[in-house]
């Protein structure tokens, strides 16, 4: 069983996915977790994060093993994983090795922006994670001040909505719904009702095609 879940930056789709995963026994994958560190490598080189030759470099050379997903979330972070993951290039080098991930034996549970889209459109569950763009600033501020980040609500809900606009206007496998995903919009549920909720969509799913 393939799971894709979906979402805007913020959403809880990646604390969905890890529930969903653990609760099946599938592996998970973070895919926003590869443009972060693409980001990130970028970043830390002190170069230029829209340069599409020394980017695709990074991402083909990725090891996921690798991956110290506390500083790949540092608010900084987020910002350079959004503009790598506009270039087409990138997604371009990223691509397999997503779609190995997820069909691998068995199935697993991948979260991102493009997954029911691009990476896995014939996933047997799909659900899109949502939230208002003021109700997800607010989370994502909780998160930034408890790593001890310096940064105030104004300056997250900016980055939130750039992020958005950014995600969704790309040509290359823009952010969107897709037709047979199901809608989760978390913005008035707190961590355990949106987990219930999306418990409910995968297991309605798994009946409808008798898994």
């Amino acid at each position: 069983m393939i799971v894709a879940i979906d979402g805007p930056a913020a959403s809880g789709k990646g604390t969905l996915a890890k529930r969903v995963a653990q609760h099946y026994g599938l592996p998970h994958l973070d895919t926003g977790l590869l443009y972060r560190a693409v980001g990130a490598a970028r970043l830390g080189a002190g170069g230029d994060l829209d340069d599409v030759a020394a980017a695709v470099a990074v991402a083909r050379t990725l090891d996921l093993a690798a991956f110290d997903e506390e500083a790949l979330k540092a608010g900084p972070v987020g910002e350079g994983a959004s503009r790598v993951a506009a270039i087409p290039e990138v997604r371009s080098a990223l691509l397999k090795l997503q779609q190995d991930f997820a069909r691998q034996p068995g199935g697993a549970v991948l979260d991102g922006r493009d997954i029911g889209t691009v990476i896995a459109p014939d996933a047997e569950v799909k659900i899109f994670v949502t939230a208002t763009p003021e109700a997800r600033a607010e989370r994502r501020l909780r998160e930034l001040l408890e790593r001890g980040e310096s940064v105030t609500l104004i300056e997250v809900l900016a980055d939130i909505r750039r992020r958005d606009e950014r995600d969704a206007g790309r040509g290359a496998a823009p952010l969107k719904r897709a037709p047979d995903a199901a809608l989760l919009d978390n913005t008035h549920l707190d961590k355990e009702m949106s987990w219930l909720e999306a418990l409910a969509i995968v297991e309605r799913r798994r009946a409808e095609i008798g898994l």
